[in-house]
């Protein structure tokens, strides 16, 4: 989505974006390295980075998909299932196989992705190659079991190796994780493009930005991958009286 977006954004204004994921993208940020940060609102970093001044505050943008995955037989049942509770009960209740995705213990498996951005500047977009296939996600495919898991991330190793299992239930909101973008602060030996870094978040916040956010399917899905999600009460939007 976020290649799409900025494209769009390349040629409506003057700048160039490079845009790269890392696991480590505060680090990055500290180090003056980044200069608009997309990350997840619960990222354990997060509120750390704008606690110590760092970063402006986190601007909601648009949220993606976990899934509630499982072998084609779903023995419990809860294929087109529309709560996650539910879900999980049925799970519990026939006693199916469920994998926990512990993680304390590994780095988000697709990493956040950054943005650097510049006037005039050549820039490379960078991707990325999903971290997955270790720990919970092999666990799972060899016990057929049941698991939370990123859509995207699972879609993106499904297509590169067969997998005994399926996505099976969306549509509970709580589902949704939200993403948000924080500009970072110039200073110390942090050489920020804060103008470039504005305006690409303003860019993601126009209303035909966030319409667009919606209809951006993964290739061979159908389902809304991307909801979005800049509501912000500003008056500077608002009509005046």
């Amino acid at each position: 989505m976020l290649p799409a977006l900025i494209a769009d954004f390349e040629r409506s204004s003057r700048y160039s974006v490079e845009l790269t994921t890392s696991p480590q993208l505060y680090s990055l940020a500290r180090a003056g390295k980044v200069d608009l940060l997309v990350s997840h609102y619960g990222h354990r970093d997060a509120e750390q980075f704008v606690m110590d001044g760092l970063g402006e505050w986190p601007r909601t943008v648009f949220s993606n998909q976990m899934a509630l995955i499982g072998p084609p037989g779903d023995p419990a049942r809860v294929r087109g299932v529309h709560d996650a509770g539910e879900a999980f009960r049925a799970i519990a209740a026939t006693r199916s196989k469920f994998v926990l995705n512990d993680s304390r213990r590994r780095a988000l498996p697709d990493g956040d992705p950054v943005a650097r951005g510049g006037p005039a500047r050549s820039r490379r977009l960078v991707p990325r190659s999903a971290d997955v296939g270790r720990g919970r996600d092999r666990e799972g495919v060899a016990a057929g079991a049941y698991s939370l898991w990123g859509l995207t991330p699972f879609l993106r190793l499904r297509k590169a190796k067969e997998l005994k299992l399926e996505p099976l239930v969306l549509a509970d909101p709580l589902l949704q994780r939200m993403l948000v973008t924080i500009i970072v602060k110039p200073g110390a030996a942090r050489d920020i493009n804060t103008g470039g870094a504005g305006a690409l978040q303003a860019h993601l916040l126009t209303p035909a930005v966030q319409a667009q956010i919606r209809t951006i399917r993964y290739p061979g899905v159908d389902a809304v991958t991307w909801v979005p999600a800049g509501r912000h009460n500003r008056t500077a939007i608002l009509p005046k009286a």
